[in-house]
């Protein structure tokens, strides 16, 4: 039986909550590329959510706020061991009766976090890695490591899958398997109320946006300043960033227009604030192809295939959707797992 998160409904101000920069990693090499992480937690035990619209834009309401778990006990969402799914797992690792799976732990929701015991790993991503062992009847052992570690601990067999916001890569394809279970997106976020917004990239031109260096999002604002320019529109101020504190104290003090960054941080920050909202999610991988976050494993060892049933065992049930409202991240649901879909190209070396 499923069970339901905690929702309380906020009375007075919202709890402040600062957001970790976390890129989805797609970068061109499998081992080499951390995600952009600066920022920090925020204190005490719950942060006040609002609602987000339909991919082009989030709303929050801190009146009709809702609170996001933040301790230790997390009730998280389960669901039912199915035998037929169970199979596929590895006789390995069906024997051992343990899932090790590894990730790299942010300082900041929504993705993988400490709780407020600063020893308790929580957040989107555990409770995905969870939920979908529950329906291949395995036990959790849950590790942290740094971003290029993971890639060694899987290589090794010290753990059997990475799960954290990890993108699919055709690179990565040649060593690895995925089992999609969320898009990879990226959102700009605005102040509340600000009139700006950003539906398709030429509505970036003439704007000051903030960005972290070297990630996907600065790739592609460059890519649609120039063509902006090109086209005769004004170029885009691009403005660098690596401190979640440093440009909301920008946003908020209308240095910059907009914060182009990860989708999952900029809708946790907007929702549990109430002082931005998101306009404008695209897509990870830029125009031509939808970027997928997936589950990492060996390749052709056989555990994928299991994911992928599993994960689309999940979403028939409904609780994958629990999971996703649980941490404000129905804007990257899936309609169902695919095994190894064309990942990000591979980059000129």
């Amino acid at each position: 039986m499923s069970s339901r998160p905690r929702r309380l409904f906020a009375v007075g101000a919202v709890l402040t909550a600062a957001a970790l920069a976390i890129s989805a990693c797609g970068g061109s090499s499998s081992g080499s590329e951390q995600s952009s992480s600066t920022g920090s937690s925020a204190a005490g035990s719950s942060s006040t959510a609002g609602s987000t619209a339909g991919s082009t834009a989030g709303t929050t309401d801190a009146q009709a706020a809702v609170t996001f778990n933040l301790t230790p006990e997390q009730d998280r969402i389960t669901t039912p061991k199915v035998d037929a799914i169970a199979a596929l797992v590895p006789q390995e690792i069906r024997d051992r009766g343990t899932l090790h799976v590894t990730g790299t732990v942010g300082t900041a929701p929504p993705l993988a976090f400490y709780a407020d015991d600063d020893e308790t790993i929580i957040g989107s991503e555990p409770d995905f890695a969870y939920l979908f062992a529950d329906v291949l009847g395995l036990e959790v052992e849950y590790s942290a490591a740094d971003w290029a570690q993971n890639f060694v601990r899987i290589d090794s067999g010290e753990a059997d899958v990475f799960i954290l916001n990890v993108t699919v890569t055709e690179e990565r394809k040649e060593k690895y398997d995925f089992a999609t279970y969320r898009n990879d997106n990226l959102a700009f976020e605005v102040q509340q109320d600000s009139g700006v917004s950003i539906t398709e990239p030429k509505d970036v031109a003439g704007l000051k946006i903030g960005v972290g260096s070297g990630t996907n999002q600065e790739k592609l604002l460059v890519d649609w300043s120039d063509a902006n320019v090109a086209a005769g529109l004004e170029p885009t101020d691009i403005q660098y960033y690596q401190n979640a504190s440093d440009y909301y104290l920008a946003l908020g003090s209308g240095r910059i227009d907009a914060y182009f960054g990860p989708n999952p941080t900029a809708q946790y920050h907007a929702a549990s604030t109430g002082e931005t909202e998101v306009t404008g999610v695209f897509s990870g991988a830029g125009d031509a192809l939808q970027g997928e976050i997936a589950t990492l494993t060996l390749k052709g060892n056989g555990l994928a295939e299991a994911f992928q049933a599993a994960i689309n065992e999940t979403i028939e049930n409904g609780t994958y959707e629990q999971v996703l409202e649980r941490w404000n991240l129905t804007s990257e649901a899936v309609d169902s797992s695919e095994l190894n879909p064309p990942g990000l190209p591979k980059t000129a070396s």
